[in-house]
């Protein structure tokens, strides 16, 4: 079963590991002790390195405004091009009146 982690518990998680690393043990041993695999381990070090929990809770904050943005950008560039479908043919039929 898969854990979702919030950023906060991430950056925790990382401080503990950079005790236990600190103490000596090697990366394998406290992927175990916290309970991820390593490759989870290095993925959270590259994205929440040196971040304090305040500084990731604002970074998923702007990636989920961040999202709802470019939502909102997408929409809106479908409704014009369905407006500029739309009035294709009014477009056509003026051109060929003029002919």
């Amino acid at each position: 079963m898969k854990k979702r982690h919030s950023a906060e518990q991430i950056v925790a998680k990382l401080r503990q590991a950079d005790m236990e690393l600190g103490k000596g043990l090697k990366v394998p041993e406290v992927c175990k002790r916290l309970g991820v695999s390593e490759q989870t381990y290095y993925r959270w070090r590259t994205k929440y390195g040196g971040m304090d929990p305040v500084m990731a809770k604002q970074m998923k904050e702007l990636e989920r405004e961040n999202a709802r943005l470019k939502k909102l950008v997408a929409d809106q560039a479908l409704d014009m091009l369905i407006l500029k479908e739309a009035a294709r043919p009014r477009l056509q039929q003026r051109y060929a009146l003029n002919l």
